[in-house]
């Protein structure tokens, strides 16, 4: 016989993607945002920015080679974006230091401790935004002013975000509503705040962008705004004096950057649609809660940790079919 029966592992068919290929997609989807994000915040936005992927790029050679006797994968694109969304999630006025730790607890604790790539179980960009979070409250919750091409860092003007005018209109502040950007500067990005809280419209083009090269579902970014928004539209019609529109909610804080770039990462998030439709649910629902009623001005950062950790149970009761 001259053909032979060659039996090989799984995949047996595959469909030209790859780890490199998608996490470069991500990136170039994020570019928008970010061209935008140095207009309006400038020096101090080009520096956060590249501390935090060059720590990241770093820590992860150092740690797959030295620590965990492996050959480094820094080429895949993986820790580039990593750092790129943890310094999506700074201010841009943040010490340089502080970014360095950012990036050593997102790649040594949030994705290196679990094994690396494919294992790590939270989301390890915003494992190192919340632990900046809670360690230095002060440097992270203190926003540059958007005043276009800055050439100023550490002293740039500060001012609230629209989510922290929400939260003290919330608790009887009745005055600051009016210190609320509108709709149109929301959607545009004129409004305090890290990279990923600016420019809904970048963050959406970007996002689009990706659901139609099919690097990511639709269901989780559709289900978290479709949840957000009517949740928030029933607190509205209730008190339209304290609570905002939906449509505001949906224009401001990290919803964006959120649900099309962080909820989606493929190892953190549910396997079937159906998972995926109640991951998206229950994560606008929570951030809604530490909106309106948390400790907190924003709730998206926690939202996805907490899902992320709920993913191998709705793994586990909501299944695809067998073929």
């Amino acid at each position: 016989m001259s053909e032979k029966l060659v039996i090989s592992s799984n995949p047996h068919i595959h469909s030209g993607n790859s780890i490199s290929k998608c996490m470069y997609q991500v990136i170039l989807a994020l570019v928008p945002a970010y061209i935008l994000g140095l207009y309006f915040f400038g020096i101090g936005a080009l520096i956060v920015t590249l501390v935090s992927i060059t720590s990241c790029v770093f820590f992860e050679y150092i740690i797959q080679k030295y620590m965990l006797k492996k050959t480094p994968t820094i080429t895949d694109g993986s820790a580039i974006l990593t750092g790129l969304l943890l310094g999506f999630n700074l201010p841009s006025n943040l010490p340089w230091w502080i970014v360095v730790i950012g990036a050593l607890v997102a790649i040594g604790i949030g994705k290196m401790t679990f094994g690396g790539l494919g294992k790590n179980i939270f989301n390890p960009a915003l494992v190192g935004r919340v632990f900046l979070l809670i360690s230095f409250p002060v440097q992270m919750t203190t926003w540059p002013r958007p005043m276009g091409f800055q050439t100023s860092y550490l002293d740039a003007q500060t001012m609230a975000t629209p989510l922290s005018y929400a939260k003290a209109v919330i608790k009887g502040n009745t005055n600051l509503m009016s210190q609320i950007p509108d709709n149109m500067d929301l959607f545009l990005g004129m409004n305090a705040g890290s990279l990923g809280e600016i420019s809904a419209l970048a963050l959406l083009v970007g996002g689009l962008f990706l659901i139609i090269r099919r690097v990511i579902h639709w269901q989780i970014p559709v289900s978290i705004l479709s949840t957000v928004f009517v949740f928030t539209l029933i607190l509205h019609l209730i008190n339209p004096s304290i609570y905002m529109s939906p449509v505001t909610h949906l224009l401001t804080g990290g919803l964006m950057l959120g649900s099309f770039f962080m909820a989606t990462d493929y190892v953190t998030s549910p396997m079937s649609s159906n998972g995926m439709l109640l991951y998206g649910f229950l994560i606008g629902v929570i951030t809604v809660v530490i909106r309106v009623w948390g400790a907190y001005p924003e709730g998206m950062s926690f939202a996805i940790l907490i899902m992320n950790a709920v993913t191998p149970l709705i793994n586990n009761y909501i299944k695809p079919k067998r073929f």
